[in-house]
Formats: C-alpha cells, sequence, structure tokens
C-alpha cells in the first residue's frame, strides 16, 4: 500500500474537505463475514476496527493495513503492514486470535531497509511462505518461515526488474500463477502483468498475453489473496481512481492456460467501499477471504479515513 498518494474527494459530503486536502490517510483492520466470497459485512460480534496503529506496542505506527491471515492447529495468525512513524517505512506485523473476532497484536516480524507491505502468506507442501510486496527493491521476493509465524528468511528473488506491487501468488491445475502491478504513478495502478511458473522458486515466465489489464486503475491492482468459489476462480481487485483505496471488486477469471488468459467482473457492485464508522468512512481497499465452517467466509479487511 502507498501511503504517499493523495487526492480530493468528488462528494457532495466531501466537497468543502476538497478545499483543505486532507493530511493523510488512516488505515485500520476489521473482520467481515458472508454467504460467500462476494458478499461481506461486518461481523455482528466483532467490535472492528480490530486492529489499530494503537494496537502495535513495539513501534511508533502510523496505520496498519494490508492485512493477511491463516489459520494453524485452531489458532488464526494475521499478518499485515505496520506503516513505522520513525523509519518511514511499512515493516510486517503479526497477531493472533483464537475466534478471528479478538486480536492480540504480537510484533514486528519482518523489516527490510526497504518498505514492505501487503504480506501475501500461504502455506505449501507442509511450509509455510510470505510473499510481501518489495517495489522499491524493484523485485518479488519469496520468503519461508525459519520458525513459523515470527521467523522469516528469503530465499528467492522470484521477479526483478520493475516496481512491482501487491504480488498475488497461488496454484492453479500443476502451475504457479502470480499476478502484480506496476507502481505507477498518478494512481499507482493500471497495468496488471501474469507470470506462470512449474516451480514456486522458479524460473517464472511473463504470460503471452500479459498484461492482462492495461491502463486501468479500477481494476488492476490487486486487492487480496486469490480464491476458489463455486468452482470459480476469484481475484479481488482495488479500484485507485479517482482515489487510492476507494473500493473493492471481484473478478471471475474464466480462462487461465499457457496462452490464454480472460475474466470478467463477478458482481456489479463492489464487494468492499466505504463504510458507516469513523474507520473505514473514506474508503476500503484489501480483503483476505477465507471458506470456514458452515459453508461462510470470514475475511480481514482493511479500510481508512482522511486526518
Amino acid at each position: 500500500m502507498n501511503s504517499l498518494v493523495r487526492a480530493t474527494f468528488g462528494s457532495r459530503k466531501n466537497r468543502k474537505a476538497a478545499q483543505k486536502p486532507p493530511a493523510k490517510q488512516i488505515w485500520s483492520i476489521g473482520i467481515y463475514a458472508g454467504k460467500s466470497a462476494v458478499e461481506f459485512r461486518p461481523v455482528e460480534n466483532a467490535v472492528n476496527p480490530v486492529l489499530t496503529r494503537d494496537s502495535v506496542t513495539d513501534a511508533a505506527a502510523s496505520f496498519v493495513a494490508d492485512p493477511f491471515m491463516l489459520r494453524v492447529e485452531g489458532c488464526w495468525y494475521m499478518f499485515f503492514e505496520v506503516m513505522n512513524k520513525r523509519s518511514r517505512k511499512g515493516e510486517i506485523g503479526l497477531a493472533t486470535s483464537e475466534d478471528a473476532l479478538n486480536w492480540r497484536y504480537q510484533q514486528i516480524v519482518l523489516a527490510e531497509p526497504f518498505h514492505l507491505s501487503y504480506p501475501y502468506v500461504f502455506e505449501w507442501d507442509n511450509s509455510f511462505y510470505m510473499i510481501p510486496e518489495s517495489h522499491k527493491s524493484k523485485s518479488v521476493q519469496l520468503y519461508r518461515a525459519d520458525d513459523f509465524p515470527a521467523a522469516w528468511s528469503k530465499i528467492a528473488d522470484v521477479i526483478t526488474g520493475e516496481e512491482f506491487v501487491d504480488a498475488s501468488i497461488f496454484r492453479r491445475g500443476d502451475r504457479w500463477w502470480l499476478m502484480a502491478d506496476l507502481a505507477s504513478p498518478p494512481f499507482y495502478a493500471g497495468t496488471l502483468r501474469l507470470f506462470s511458473a512449474d516451480d514456486l522458486i522458479g524460473p517464472w515466465h511473463e504470460h503471452p498475453e500479459s498484461p492482462v489489464v492495461g491502463e486501468d486503475p479500477h481494476t488492476a491492482r490487486p486487492g487480496g489473496r486469490v480464491v476458489a468459489f463455486d468452482d470459480r476462480l476469484i481475484r479481488y481487485t482495488q479500484d485507485c481512481s479517482p482515489i487510492y483505496g476507494a473500493k473493492v471488486w471481484a473478478f471471475e477469471i474464466t480462462e487461465l492456460t499457457p496462452v490464454r488468459y480472460g475474466e470478467r467482473p463477478l458482481k456489479g457492485e463492489p464487494v468492499l467501499q466505504a463504510g458507516d464508522c469513523l474507520w473505514n468512512e473514506s474508503g476500503m481497499h484489501h480483503i483476505d477471504a477465507h471458506k470456514v465452517e458452515n459453508g461462510r467466509w470470514l475475511a480481514c479487511v482493511d479500510g481508512f479515513h482522511w486526518e
């Protein structure tokens, strides 16, 4: 997530604010639930936001955002961006929960000389991996847990050479696939590139139809984990125009082969958008959805307000 993007509002409610641009976006994290992968609302018995900048105890945080979570042996682990005021860069924080509603902040688990965010965590072949956004390093970096959940080591640069943001990895069939946007102004979104590999470490090759989304800040930038739903493959995308991080849309990937790619909007309205509470009254831009018991879905999300 890029904390430097600034914009004005177009709605009547915010025209007055547009005369004096807000100083910054303050992001927090909430828990939503739904009956499907495209219908979510706040969990009634969760006190949202479940994590804020004030939750962080080992750093002076400007905000928290970009949450991803995993359930391991009955415990939920959430990884997210902590924007460190002192270092002025993102670092990866950890919180835990027994019920996914009440969260306890633990610690910063990953920090680098460059900005980190969007800690896409996943399990594969009895190991835990993370691909955090690291566009300032001009690479997409793969980390593996030495001791889950708190100790991580980089094991590969899977893609290099450009400022890729919010890389989202998934396995379909017998191949690995990775989508990433380019951090290009003014919206820091608009060009979605697609890569694939036989092996997680690589080598990775760009798809012949990449970029699969071009010059569209509304639909290009990934907005969370790619999920399977009713035999469909769903990618979430953050709408970054006219303001950064306004809402989240869902697209069904209709064709995915070594030579062909196709997708279509799955819903005529956003999966997430600005809510009624202070913490998310100005926009939402991220979702990590998980299917749980009784066919329900649970998701960690983020939202912001201007300060």
